[in-house]
């Protein structure tokens, strides 16, 4: 029995992905597998891939006859998937030696659905170590008390996927798919239904994720169009907490998080291109207008005064017609 999947998707990556291969086998076990996803990549990587699934034990090579995104790449990867846990890898990041196994322990020993971790993020050569938002370490905990409190970054700020372990029946559950085409913000719904319909979750204190960032081809380097998924990512965040039985406690947090990234977006305009820019400013102001009215007044005023001044503004702009839904 396959006992750990690891789900790695490749987009272009030529540069990176042989760093990534080499910590992958540095992390083989017999009853691991790799299921290394190529999404239509366009330059060396379906080489550098083919190669890896003759080389690397436990190798799954899928490929994607046309681009996706990160989303759907992970989704691909999740219906491939075995094992009794899994877990994920960006195709640019890598892994500390002998790092999964000792993530599998923590994740057997305590029992939990799953296990969300540290990570070290690399820029150029600067290494800075980023911690799970919450204070226990390696003990069973309640995800759903791990969203709040709205006013401070918890557990669902920390969204990224490749940061934890995952049991299977979370899997079969239905809690582990990225929503379909997200090109960005795809972990935001996704952690947010983890913590929400999940019974059990545990952080622990393991560095062995190395996070890339700074890198030319990243989204979050890109000012075009595919970063404005960001919307759909949160309107899908606010539309099923809505729904939530305790929505009237959730709601003020997801609200608060959805206006700090439009804020924030709004604050590096200048990187993107202009048309996009204005189509930034547009679907921003309908989606402040979708928002629960009482909720946004109070988290606009919760803010600083740079980050309130910037939504302010925006609430007084009108929004056209087409992009208000």
């Amino acid at each position: 029995m396959v006992k750990l999947s690891v789900i790695v998707p490749f987009f272009n990556v030529q540069t990176y992905a042989p760093d990534t291969l080499r910590s992958l086998r540095a992390n083989a076990r017999a009853d691991f597998e790799f299921i290394l996803v190529d999404d239509c990549s366009t330059d060396e990587t379906p080489d550098i891939l083919r190669r890896a699934e003759r080389e690397l034990p436990g190798a799954v090579l899928v490929r994607h006859e046309k681009n996706g995104g990160l989303a759907t790449a992970r989704n691909t990867g999740l219906e491939r998937a075995r094992g009794e846990y899994l877990t994920f890898l960006d195709g640019d990041d890598w892994l500390a030696p002998g790092y999964y196994e000792q993530l599998l322990g923590v994740i057997e020993e305590l029992g939990v659905e799953f296990v969300r971790t540290d990570h070290v993020q690399c820029t150029g050569r600067a290494r800075t170590v980023h911690r799970v938002p919450h204070g226990r370490r390696g003990v069973v905990l309640s995800p759903r008390d791990a969203i709040l409190p709205a006013d401070r970054s918890t557990s669902v700020d920390y969204a990224y996927a490749w940061a934890g372990i995952y049991h299977r029946r979370l899997l079969d559950e239905g809690l582990l798919h990225f929503p379909h085409g997200l090109r960005t913000a795809e972990d935001r719904p996704w952690i947010w239904r983890l913590h929400r319909e999940a019974r059990t979750f545990a952080v622990a204190g393991l560095l062995g994720v190395f996070y890339r960032r700074g890198v030319a081809s990243s989204l979050t380097q890109i000012g075009d169009v595919r970063q404005l998924d960001f919307i759909r990512a949160f309107d899908q965040v606010i539309d099923e907490t809505s729904r939530d039985a305790d929505a009237e406690m959730l709601l003020p947090k997801a609200v608060r998080t959805y206006c700090a990234i439009i804020s924030h977006h709004l604050g590096s305009i200048e990187r993107f291109e202009p048309a996009v820019a204005r189509t930034l400013r547009s679907k921003s102001a309908a989606a402040l207008r979708r928002m629960p009215q009482d909720l946004l007044k109070d988290a606009v005023n919760s803010m600083d005064d740079d980050r309130a001044a910037r939504l302010r503004r925006l609430r007084r702009r009108p929004a056209p017609a087409e992009v208000a839904g």
